[in-house]
């Protein structure tokens, strides 16, 4: 189970795309569930060609999707698996040029791969996944500062222990920025929350 919270819009136009490469006004929330399949090699993400459907025997398949309404729920739904799991958060922020599906399978091959004992949640900002669309990206993760900030402050209020993020090219940036956002408001490190 991936957590999501992501400044991309909701995805209309291909029934199998959860949420696309265009901005939100607003932070979106969502559970992803995935399976690893059996032939997994560690550091790997078999993923199907193209547009072909994915068989959950051989690659990653995203097996079931659910919305959250607001916030609240999103926090509710969260903190009860935190408390689950462990009272650990993995947040992690993409880089440039990844998909929504990118970022859910790159997280669950991390989780599944290191074995994290917690949960993990996946803040993904609204990448174009274009190697052409550096200026859009850059200015995608410029508008995903808040949210990012809101999204930690909100695992912070759970019964979290560790809050561990990893973040990857472009999102490194933008997760320095919102660490950054946290440290002028004298919340430096998320109430003693965020993992070393």
């Amino acid at each position: 189970e991936i957590f999501v919270a992501t400044t991309r819009r909701q995805a209309t136009k291909d029934p199998r795309q959860v949420f696309d490469g265009d901005r939100s006004l607003t932070t979106s929330y969502a559970r992803v569930d995935v399976t690893v399949p059996k032939v997994h090699q560690v550091g790997a993400i078999e993923r199907a060609k193209g547009s072909a459907n994915s068989n959950p025997a051989k690659q990653f398949t995203a097996a079931n999707v659910v919305h959250y309404g607001d916030a609240p729920q999103f926090a509710k739904a969260v903190g009860a698996d935190i408390a689950m799991r462990g009272d650990r958060a993995l947040v992690f922020v993409h880089g440039f040029n990844n998909g929504f599906d990118d970022g859910i399978y790159r997280l669950t091959q991390i989780a599944h791969d290191t074995k994290y004992p917690g949960t993990p949640v996946l803040f993904s900002w609204a990448s174009s996944a274009k190697t052409t669309g550096y200026i859009y990206d850059k200015d995608s993760a410029n508008a995903a500062r808040d949210d990012l900030e809101a999204t930690l402050r909100m695992l912070a209020k759970t019964r979290v222990k560790s809050i561990d993020i990893i973040a990857h090219s472009m999102g490194t940036w933008l997760t320095m920025e919102a660490l950054r956002q946290l440290a002028i408001t004298g919340v430096r490190d998320l109430g003693g929350k965020l993992g070393y």
